[in-house]
């Protein structure tokens, strides 16, 4: 998710005062990633699975899925930037980081922490695609409908979300909350005060 750079209200804010409603509890994260992950095994049986993570958000998402993928599979990583402020996404990507290795005759699997207007995954997928792997499909943990720009189809979806600014399980304010164990919105006055 896009951060407010600087933004010190919300940098020095108690955790209880930034939150609003919780959107997806930490047990039920969990569960969905295990279905997830027996899902990914079932279809990606005997092939040569990469998991391509991309940054930061999608680290902790990433991590618990591949332990619960119960097939040998590899994983490497992209960061890229499209966001200017915590709602408008441009849609202009610029690669921060690329992959360490070809994936051309891989099946990867572009995992997301959260899909919301499409443009910077629409982007990501004509990159990959001209790389030439084997299939391209996404997993994202998050689908927020109610932003999205264009229509993507995505393979495994954790959960659809209110057209909120959330954070948690990877997903930050001003690169902060990542860390909490579940997925909560921050409060609507707070997200109008930082854009």
């Amino acid at each position: 998710m896009p951060a407010a750079p600087g933004n010190r209200l919300t940098r020095l804010m108690p955790v209880k005062d930034l939150l609003g409603d919780t959107v997806v509890e930490a047990e039920a994260l969990q569960e969905r990633v295990r279905e997830l992950g027996a899902e990914i095994t079932r279809d990606y049986a005997g092939r040569d699975l990469l998991l391509l993570g991309v940054l930061k958000g999608a680290v902790f998402f990433l991590a618990d899925l591949m332990r619960n993928v119960d097939s040998p599979c590899e994983v490497d990583f992209m960061a890229v930037s499209s966001c200017g402020s915590l709602t408008d996404c441009s849609g202009v990507v610029r690669i921060l980081k690329d992959l360490d290795a070809p994936i051309e005759g891989k099946d990867v699997l572009i995992v997301e922490d959260i899909v919301d207007s499409g443009l910077t995954l629409n982007y990501l997928q004509r990159n990959l695609r001209g790389r030439n792997p084997r299939s391209l499909e996404v997993c994202a943990l998050l689908v927020n409908p109610g932003r999205a720009k264009i229509d993507l189809p995505i393979r495994y979806v954790g959960f659809e979300i209110p057209n909120r600014f959330v954070v948690g399980y990877g997903l930050d304010l001003d690169q902060r909350y990542r860390n909490l164990p579940y997925v909560a919105a921050v409060q609507d006055a707070l997200v109008a005060q930082a854009v």
